[in-house]
């Protein structure tokens, strides 16, 4: 890790606060499986859909049709899955913003992913990039888990597991770690010069 950090430079992730926990998850489901410029058309047309709001609230989205938001560009799934955010915001199971900032990072990903459409890696990126915690290791994410690959000049692709293990050695710091993971399997991407 101590060569990667030298050869990367310093660590510069900064959080994006500032959108409740429903925006940053109904944007999540709006990318999920599909390429970034599909999903920013499609979130788009979606925010059309509720004129004069920068994001929908959740009782204004569970108001609109579902073929209204179907026409926007989202699967039967997936606005399934918004309409169970939207109501599990409602009920309180996805907490506003005040009270997420003092939940632990466990607590967090148990109450989040009970929403439909809701996983474990979807709450550690909104742990990450959102909340800007620096203790979370996303095991499952393929990037994270190629750059460690790479980094340590494994030939094989290693389990979530084997990471997991292995990363414990990075508490509590194991967002940097996974920032500079993800650099190393970005560089591996572009051609050398």
């Amino acid at each position: 890790m101590r060569r990667l950090i030298c050869e990367i430079g310093p660590f510069t992730l900064q959080a994006r606060v500032g959108r409740s926990p429903f925006e940053s998850l109904a944007r999540a489901i709006a990318y999920q499986q599909l390429h970034g410029k599909a999903a920013e058309s499609i979130l788009k047309r979606f925010i059309a859909l509720f004129p004069g709001r920068r994001f929908p609230k959740p009782e204004e989205l569970l108001l609109i049709k579902a073929q209204a938001i179907r026409s926007a560009g989202f699967s039967r799934p997936k606005v399934n899955a918004l309409r169970d955010l939207a109501a599990k915001t409602l009920d309180g199971t996805v907490p506003p913003s005040r009270i997420v900032r003092t939940l632990d990072d466990d607590a967090i990903v148990e109450r989040l992913i009970a929403v439909r459409g809701i996983g474990r890696w979807t709450v550690e990126m909104l742990l990450i990039f959102q909340l800007g915690r620096f203790d979370v290791l996303p095991v499952d994410d393929f990037g994270v888990r190629n750059g460690f690959r790479i980094a340590y000049g494994r030939r094989t692709m290693p389990t979530p597991k084997a990471v997991q293990r292995y990363g414990e050695r990075w508490k509590p710091y194991r967002t940097v770690a996974s920032w500079y993971l993800w650099r190393a399997a970005d560089r591996a991407k572009t051609p050398k010069k």
